[in-house]
């Protein structure tokens, strides 16, 4: 078992320290905003005041943070990981940031004796409360083994994707292609009902063929309920189009169907639905077909 820092205790972070602790593993957890170590502390977790205490005796390190700005807030700094992690520290960013990003990191880290796997995660909240997240990690294959013990405690796949950077490309991807899915699938729904149909029936027959996805299986319900409680909001989706739409330019990809789904997450965030599931695409789309489901 290991000793944890785990900083970043939000709606993914909180779930995942607290499945941490269940595994045994000896757990400290600090997080930007006070009132969060709640469910850790239940879950017989240590809450920490500082970085500095949370990483002091640690043999892992994992950073569960919003975007790029936060991770190198809490990575760099007077008072951040690499000035107080122990050299041979193993440094694992769970969250969603540019590729390019995890590249300095894990290239800062290295000038201080401190290992780093990417190690972004897919599966949303469920998944996080569930430990059965799907882990893509990027970094050196001896890291990864090492981590093994902690990935078994937070997900059901893990897939060692390549080098540092590549386990963010692939979270990239993932992204691309949720989005796409949500959007077809809202576009599905209010395409069946301005014809009359049944919609739950309708969704019956396609998530049983060809056209079924786990999105939809996954999504159904809140579609027909119209319920957008966020697993996963729109303004975090709409962050990570644009992780996805910078890399496809630096790569020399053309991604038409991303780029409108960007777009149309970018046009919902600027509507004011950025605390909705990104299921709430579905209101672009009642908009845009001046469709009222009420």
């Amino acid at each position: 078992m290991n000793t944890i820092a785990f900083l970043g205790l939000g709606t993914m972070g909180s779930p995942m320290a607290v499945n941490l602790c269940k595994a045994g593993h000896i757990v400290y957890g600090w997080n930007r905003s006070e009132g969060r170590t709640g469910a850790l502390e239940a879950a017989g977790g240590r809450p920490a005041a500082s970085i500095a205490e949370a990483v002091g005796a640690a043999d892992m390190v994992i950073t569960m943070l919003p975007d790029a700005p936060q991770v190198e807030e809490v990575a760099y700094g007077d008072e951040g990981v690499l000035a107080h992690a122990r050299p041979g520290t193993l440094l694992i960013d769970m969250s969603t940031i540019a590729p390019r990003s995890s590249v300095r990191l894990a290239r800062e880290a290295a000038a201080r004796g401190v290992r780093v796997l990417d190690a972004p995660v897919a599966g949303g909240e469920t998944g996080a409360v569930e430990g059965t997240l799907s882990i893509m990690v990027g970094g050196e294959a001896a890291d990864v083994e090492a981590a093994k013990p902690v990935f078994e405690a937070l997900g059901r796949t893990v897939t060692h994707c390549g080098a540092h950077g590549v386990g963010q490309v692939v979270k990239a991807a993932n992204q691309l292609v949720l989005a796409i899915n949500l959007q077809a699938c809202a576009e599905a729904v209010v395409f069946l009902e301005k014809a009359g149909v049944d919609v739950e029936a309708a969704l019956d027959v396609l998530d049983g063929g060809l056209a079924g996805s786990r999105v939809l299986t996954r999504k159904r319900a809140g579609f027909l309920r119209r319920d957008y409680r966020p697993s996963f909001t729109l303004g975090l989706h709409h962050k990570d189009m644009g992780i996805v739409t910078d890399t496809a330019r630096e790569l020399g990809a053309v991604i038409p169907l991303g780029s409108v789904a960007a777009q149309l997450m970018a046009s919902a965030v600027a509507r004011g639905d950025a605390g909705l599931d990104h299921s709430a695409l579905l209101r672009g789309v009642e908009l845009l077909s001046g469709h009222d489901p009420a």
